[in-house]
């Protein structure tokens, strides 16, 4: 995506006369209007109620989202701690290592420096030069916990509309979800794991962005956008994924710290590869062009050459469907992986790395 980028209602109230016209009512036709009356005094008092909760959520979360620029981007962040820490996607930052954010309620740009970019999970840090008095920083929640169903708001600068709120549902958890490469799009090819999918709109600028539930906590980061083919270029409505919160907290927690990525729990096979091509010009394997030392699958055996067309029980076909299906497993974890070579095929034991 280019970076341009219930609480249940109160029902108390309505069981309590449900449960006087079951006990004191005698009148079926009374009965009937009485129970009409109180249906439709309910709505209203629902609706408000919801209302309620997304104003409340909107004044405790939105001055926790800011503006991101960057030099040809432009996108969102959270504001992670109270030294000035913005946490944001890594393809928003891209190659810059100066950039200028725009608090909630301010015009005032302030700049920020790259504290450390992670295009691996698309994420990144960014420390304020100046951090204004008030900041406040965003609670986030533990994604473990987001359900299919729930409400959720998406904060951020859509089209550089700053402090923009759209609604809508967690429609999945759990995806396993791969971005453009393509940098004038803006994508860093990651393939992330665990992704939460929404139906709140998220256009470009709301990468980095806040996704929240009505409790007030993020449980996401909107980082990508589907789009449809037959759109050509367009966005499928209704369908965007977010960064879970628990990996926002553990990848920003390691730069905050120690300046970097230290433990990014991906796996990884050590491997250089691209994408073969059978007779018919369909994908069918990912060639190896180069064996990390020390890696994996240098440990295992495989060789420069070698055609992966197998992870464990996953057919491989594409470079893209070898990083799908890595993203589902983690470094120490044992697997096979099955490869031609001279036109044999050869299946071999990996205890995967770290990526």
């Amino acid at each position: 995506m280019e970076a341009h980028p219930l609480r249940a209602p109160r029902l108390v109230a309505g069981l309590s006369c449900c449960l006087v016209l079951v006990c004191g009512c005698t009148s079926g036709g009374s009965a009937q209007r009485t129970e009409r009356t109180t249906e439709q005094a309910g709505v209203p008092v629902a609706a408000n109620d919801l209302q309620n909760d997304y104003q409340r959520v909107i004044k405790d979360v939105l001055p926790s989202v800011v503006q991101v620029q960057a030099r040809n981007a432009l996108g969102s962040g959270v504001v992670y701690d109270d030294k000035g820490h913005i946490v944001t996607n890594a393809h928003v930052v891209g190659e810059q290592r100066r950039l200028q954010v725009t608090t909630a309620n301010s015009e005032e740009e302030i700049d920020a420096r790259l504290v450390f970019s992670y295009p691996e999970q698309d994420l990144a840090v960014l420390q304020l030069d100046r951090p204004p008095e008030g900041l406040r920083p965003a609670t986030f929640g533990d994604s473990s916990k987001v359900e299919v169903g729930q409400i959720v708001l998406a904060m951020g600068s859509p089209l550089g509309l700053s402090s923009s709120v759209t609604q809508g549902i967690v429609s999945a958890t759990g995806r396993t979800v791969t971005s453009s490469g393509d940098s004038e799009d803006g994508g860093t090819g990651a393939t992330i794991a665990n992704m939460v999918q929404t139906s709140a709109a998220i256009n470009p600028g709301n990468s980095g962005g806040a996704l929240v539930d009505l409790d007030g906590q993020v449980v996401g980061i909107p980082t990508l956008g589907a789009t449809d083919p037959g759109l050509g270029e367009g966005a499928a409505p209704g369908i965007g994924f977010a960064i879970p919160a628990s990996t926002v907290r553990t990848i920003a927690d390691q730069i905050v710290r120690d300046g970097r990525v230290t433990d990014s729990g991906r796996a990884a096979l050590g491997i250089t590869g691209r994408t073969v091509v059978d007779d018919d010009y369909r994908p069918a394997g990912v060639a190896v062009a180069e064996v990390r030392a020390g890696g994996a699958a240098a440990e295992a055996g495989i060789e420069p050459g070698d055609v992966i067309t197998g992870l464990g029980d996953t057919d491989i076909t594409s470079i893209t469907s070898l990083a799908e299906a890595l993203a589902a497993l983690g470094p120490g974890d044992r697997t096979t992986v099955t490869f031609t070579r001279d036109g044999k095929e050869r299946t071999v034991d990996v205890t995967l790395g770290e990526q």
